[in-house]
């Protein structure tokens, strides 16, 4: 079976590095002494211009007419320069399941402008101690022709920037997903400091009031979309995490051919060739398994056990990565004058997006011994 990428793909990687290293090459990112809001406003309308934000999206919304193999591509570029552009919830978050359960008046109302930059989306899924998507504690009550919402989300990205936020909560009929303004009277953001500067907001509902026009799903439906976000965000994380963990290798690979001690290059040394060839299996284990997982979405094909496997990857086997190029690098590595401690802030920070490598083990525990308790990741 042929995995290799077509010559569209091999295009669209192509372009989106071109315009990621001439708009924000990742020796000019910011070192944040204060978390704040992170958002390159050029390189994002960049990115429309090129059509790339529409990478995963058909063509009748004004997209590229691609799917989840395409926009795993372009993630795997923003995590490799670590973009400070929000196109993981935007695109994936956002616009994938609008796109895939929306109704058609939702899809021709939001998606055409996501294409051209001009609106960004999120979503509100995670709650503080709760493991389970398929249950929130954030409820939402039926109130006329449209809902209340009231609870509380946790780690909501590009919440402040973001249009429309999708949020799920638990409905007579089980859950729902409903997308909110986050503007609308009654939500309120409140910043949380990430590992890379990033802001990440929790979002709280208080009485808030949703049309009707702005229900994706509940019951049934609402359950086989999260599940279907939860696989997509799965393989989004990886995808990311492959950019990231890649590059940082890449760097160190090329640090210890220069850096010399005794007269000779450090990677000449068994120690550190060792130690580089043990990432270097890292980074390719996180390559295999989010290539099977990615292709299997691709097809319709059951995708969530693979994609737990490539997300242990990503979470295991990148910050092993991660944290042997900056040993490498000795000191140099630590020194945020120095990009490489953006690859391993991001890399921590996807690494736990839901779940680390503990939890992905836990969960494919629970499946081998036939455990019938099957929460998302």
């Amino acid at each position: 079976m042929d995995f290799s990428y077509s010559q569209e793909q091999k295009d669209l990687r192509e372009l989106s590095r071109k315009i990621l290293d001439e708009v924000s090459p990742v020796e000019n990112l910011p070192n944040f002494e204060e978390p704040q809001d992170w958002f390159h406003e050029q390189l994002w309308q960049e990115l429309a211009k090129a059509g790339l934000l529409g990478v995963g999206l058909p063509e009748d919304v004004g997209g590229f007419g691609g799917g989840i193999i395409e926009l795993s591509v372009l993630l795997e570029e923003i995590g490799r320069s670590c973009a400070p552009v929000p196109v993981l919830p935007t695109l994936l978050m956002g616009a994938a399941p609008i796109d895939r359960f929306g109704s058609d008046e939702q899809r021709k109302r939001i998606l055409p402008s996501v294409v051209t930059g001009e609106l960004l989306l999120t979503a509100a899924l995670t709650e503080a101690g709760e493991q389970n998507l398929e249950a929130p504690t954030t409820n939402a009550s039926p109130d006329g022709g449209g809902w209340r919402i009231d609870g509380t989300k946790d780690y909501v990205p590009a919440a402040s920037i973001a249009g429309w936020i999708l949020v799920s909560a638990s409905t007579p009929d089980g859950v729902g997903l409903f997308l909110v303004d986050p503007k609308r009277d009654g939500v309120a953001l409140e910043g949380q400091a990430t590992t890379t500067g990033e802001l990440e907001y929790i979002v709280t509902f208080e009485n808030v009031s949703v049309d009707a026009t702005d229900v994706i799903a509940t019951g049934e439906k609402a359950v086989e979309a999260l599940n279907w976000l939860v696989d997509h965000l799965l393989a989004g994380l990886s995808a990311m995490e492959l950019g990231v963990a890649d590059q940082a290798v890449r760097m160190t690979a090329k640090y210890t051919a220069e850096r010399k001690q005794f007269g000779k290059p450090i990677a000449a040394f068994q120690a550190v060739a060792q130690r580089a060839g043990d990432a270097f299996i890292n980074v390719e284990a996180i390559r295999l398994a989010t290539i099977q997982g990615v292709w299997r979405l691709s097809q319709g094909l059951p995708a969530r056990r693979e994609l737990v496997i490539a997300k242990f990857w990503a979470a295991e086997g990148g910050h092993q990565a991660c944290y042997a190029a900056q040993h490498l690098h000795g000191g140099i590595g630590v020194d945020t004058d120095y990009p490489l401690h953006h690859y391993y802030l991001l890399s921590r920070r996807i690494e736990l997006t839901l779940g680390g490598a503990n939890t992905q083990l836990s969960w494919l525990g629970d499946r081998l011994a036939g455990d019938e308790w099957t929460p998302a990741p």
